[in-house]
């Protein structure tokens, strides 16, 4: 039989340790270099997966995994609501990064019902899932601590965790909203208000502290109104605002549905109010929305990293805070009228 005939099955597949062979480093070099793992020399990166493309070697994810005490694959990951751009693109991050090492994501959605979230966690416990990625709608956490004690890996974000002792990935909410706040006294406003989400919600909480604490430095009063989830009822608030007596001549949207809603209520009064959103959303940039804007795909990623284990937290820095900016695109540079 010539080698040509020899059957595919027939032919050893190549190791790991074929591949340490021929790229001249140990075995444990090798590893750390195709799993990623960082204090690995470019050069001899690049050293080893070039002889793993020659020997045809392919790593498997999933053993890469199990050799690392991970019994189980499946990651859930509990969001607030699924329509919403933000928890979409923050669900990405962490899929393609829990795919990327063999895993597969488990996704729902809590539709900001702290009951339906408890019996999320129930369930996914009950699956015994490697880990839980969470944006708690809860305003306090105990019932995650089982979890914890269990030993399934339990990190939260844009929502900081509150009773129990987890990793948290969030934004620098109440700095983001300060700036946004400040944008706007530089246009010349005087009459900010402020419409966000649930008050619970500590995103929520930060971001009307950043904007209170940014009305005060110039000793002015807020306007707050709470309770806006979705874009129908952001936009009644704002038309409220617009009709009021003393109408406001520039808004902070807490979130990004809460600028869609702000948006639609200013062009149905024709009004010039000023506008800046907290989140970018579709089509802000075509309209011309002035927002807080940040990266939630790598906000997952980064939480899906804590959570495989693929990093460590410095000592003692559980909850890493991540920066905004400002995307200057019109709406919040308009002057009072």
């Amino acid at each position: 039989m010539s080698t040509t005939d020899v059957p595919r099955s027939a032919v050893p597949m190549p190791t790991l340790a074929d591949v340490a062979q021929a790229a001249g480093v140990s075995l444990k070099t090798a590893s750390r270099a195709l799993n990623g793992e960082k204090n690995v020399a470019e050069a001899t990166r690049s050293r080893v997966a070039g002889a793993a493309d020659v020997l045809g070697f392919r790593l498997n994810p999933a053993a890469s995994m199990l050799k690392r005490g991970i019994s189980t694959t499946a990651v859930g990951m509990i969001t607030g609501d699924l329509t919403n751009p933000f928890y979409s693109a923050l669900a990405q991050g962490v899929e393609r990064e829990v795919r990327g090492c063999g895993g597969h994501l488990t996704l729902a959605s809590s539709d900001e019902d702290p009951q339906v979230e408890r019996e999320l966690v129930d369930e996914l416990y009950a699956r015994r899932v490697r880990g839980v990625v969470i944006a708690s709608t809860c305003a306090s956490h105990e019932n995650l601590r089982l979890l914890v004690e269990r030993g399934i890996a339990v990190v939260f974000v844009d929502r900081s965790p509150v009773g129990v002792d987890a990793d948290a990935f969030v934004l620098d909410n109440h700095g983001g909203a300060f700036t946004a706040t400040q944008h706007l006294l530089a246009a010349g406003h005087r009459r900010i208000a402020f419409v966000g989400d649930y008050g619970r919600l500590s995103t929520h909480q930060e971001r009307r502290r950043g904007y209170e604490d940014a009305l005060a430095v110039d000793g002015l009063e807020p306007v707050v109104r709470l309770g806006s989830h979705d874009v129908v009822s952001s936009r009644d608030a704002v038309l409220a605002l617009l009709d009021g007596p003393d109408a406001p001549t520039a808004l902070v949207a807490g979130n990004n549905r809460i600028a869609v809603g702000a948006v639609q209520a200013i062009a149905e009064r024709g009004a010039r109010t000023a506008l800046v959103g907290f989140d970018d959303f579709e089509l802000a940039d075509v309209l011309g929305v002035t927002t807080v804007s940040h990266d939630p795909a790598e906000m997952g990623r980064l939480a899906a990293r804590r959570l495989l284990g693929l990093d460590e937290a410095p000592s003692g820095e559980r909850t890493v805070v991540l920066p905004t900016t400002i995307v200057a695109r019109g709406s919040g540079e308009r002057a009072p009228a």
